[in-house]
């Protein structure tokens, strides 16, 4: 598989999503999910992200960071190169998704996460979402000093807008390597975002790059070009799709999200799939 930078870690050019689907009887079964991991390092994925909040509610808050950590701890292969991405500030209260971005908070956050993921330090932390309450600074700082206590060895922001990004820069320094925004055919509206991040070298990561849980299965209807070029070149949309998010700059690392191993396998594949000029720009355009 191609590679990608984050930070001053090399991972696969595709990375794993590994966000549970929303109900219990929904999502895999702890066995099945745990499979999907292993298919997707099987594959070469090294970039895992999840986060605290990824679970059905409140009562399982950090199910999902549990689930990676049972996952990696089975896994019969060499895991070292493996970067596992987690965020903070997301809370739930029962199935209700609040916010919480304050200093003292984070730090309970983290030191929860590192607790579940059995680690010393986290590889990539990143601050869930901007709270309203808490002025963005703060939250940096709080960031900052979890880096430079050696609780997390890199930092991240996501659904950050650019202003947002530089502050960032300017308060995390280097510690800051990556911004995870919501970008796919349909969602486009972080483009911006993601050229700033290309101009700055740091890693940008799009979240839900099929549209979404629930848009996912119809993505190939309602992105015809994008499933008119997977037709001319015998591929799904989806690797169609995650190429085209390669395209985009040498510093997307896109998250697919996977609930069985042959998607996994799939979304993996776009890796080495090359799009001509024509056919860019007709997604680019669509």
């Amino acid at each position: 598989m191609q590679q990608r930078r984050i930070g001053d870690v090399t991972v696969g050019a595709i990375g794993l999503g590994a966000m549970p689907l929303s109900t219990k009887d929904e999502r895999p079964s702890p066995e099945d999910a745990v499979a999907v991991v292993h298919a997707a390092l099987d594959a070469g994925v090294t970039l895992v992200d999840t986060a605290d909040a990824y679970a059905r509610d409140e009562s399982e808050f950090g199910h999902n960071e549990e689930l990676v950590a049972r996952a990696l701890a089975g896994y019969g292969g060499d895991t070292s190169a493996v970067l596992v991405a987690t965020k903070g500030g997301h809370t739930r209260r029962g199935t209700d998704w609040e916010l919480d971005g304050s200093p003292g908070y984070l730090r309970r956050a983290c030191e929860d996460s590192l607790r579940r993921l059995g680690v010393d330090a986290i590889g990539l932390y990143q601050f869930h979402r901007p709270d309203p309450a808490t002025p963005w600074e703060e939250s940096m700082g709080a960031l900052r000093q979890l880096a430079d206590d050696g609780l997390v060895r890199m930092v991240g922001i996501s659904n950050a807008d650019i202003a947002q990004i530089d502050v960032a820069r300017s308060i995390v320094g280097d510690a800051l390597v990556s911004v995870q925004n919501q970008f796919s055919p349909g969602w486009r509206h972080s483009a911006d975002e993601l050229e700033h991040c290309a101009g700055h070298g740091l890693a940008f990561l799009p979240w839900s790059p099929f549209g979404g849980v629930t848009s996912a299965g119809s993505l190939g209807s309602t992105a015809p070009a994008f499933a008119e070029v997977a037709e001319e070149l015998g591929v799904s949309v989806y690797q169609v799709t995650l190429a085209w998010h390669l395209a985009q700059s040498d510093t997307v690392v896109p998250i697919p999200g996977a609930s069985r191993v042959a998607s996994v396998q799939d979304s993996v594949a776009a890796a080495g799939l090359t799009l001509s000029p024509d056919q860019l720009a007709r997604l680019d355009t669509a």
